[in-house]
């Protein structure tokens, strides 16, 4: 997978811990877009960084593991609902379950959780325009594991 390095805004990753879907629950800020509800790994570009860097980078940060590029088995690129006009990147990433012992929570957000895609896809606190982009991850994962 190559790195893409145009303007973007961010990037967000697809992850699944076994069969669970890592989801982290946003800070109940009225600062920040989605305050309270379930989001995914991922944020804003920084530096310069391609897409795959911005993900990875971003897993670390709000879940302390590292992945690395090859464990990147999907992308797409989506309009971003920044209003900045740029488009963010998606990508999907499979794990085995036993990685679940290695997350380590960071300092952004209420917490985080493993659930079932079809949960998190169901709850109305889970941030409405990721739902289709997140079908699309899912699909990519079941037609191609990593």
């Amino acid at each position: 997978m190559e790195p893409e390095n145009g303007d973007f805004t961010g990037a967000k990753l697809v992850l699944l811990i076994g069969d669970r879907l890592v989801t982290l629950l946003r800070d109940d800020r009225e600062d920040i877009p989605w305050p309270g509800f379930w989001d995914l790994p991922g944020g804003a570009r920084e530096n310069g960084e391609s897409a795959e860097e911005c993900v990875l980078r971003e897993t670390y940060e709000e879940i302390g593991l590292h992945l690395a590029r090859e464990d990147l088995c999907w992308k797409s690129q989506f309009p971003s609902h920044t209003g900045q006009g740029l488009p963010s990147w998606w990508f999907a990433a499979q794990l085995p379950r036993e990685a679940v012992h290695d997350v380590r929570f960071g300092n952004e957000g209420q917490g985080w959780d493993l659930v079932l895609p079809e949960t998190w896809l169901a709850d109305a606190r889970s941030i409405p325009h990721f739902k289709p982009r997140i079908r699309l991850g899912l699909a990519a994962l079941a037609a191609t594991p990593c």
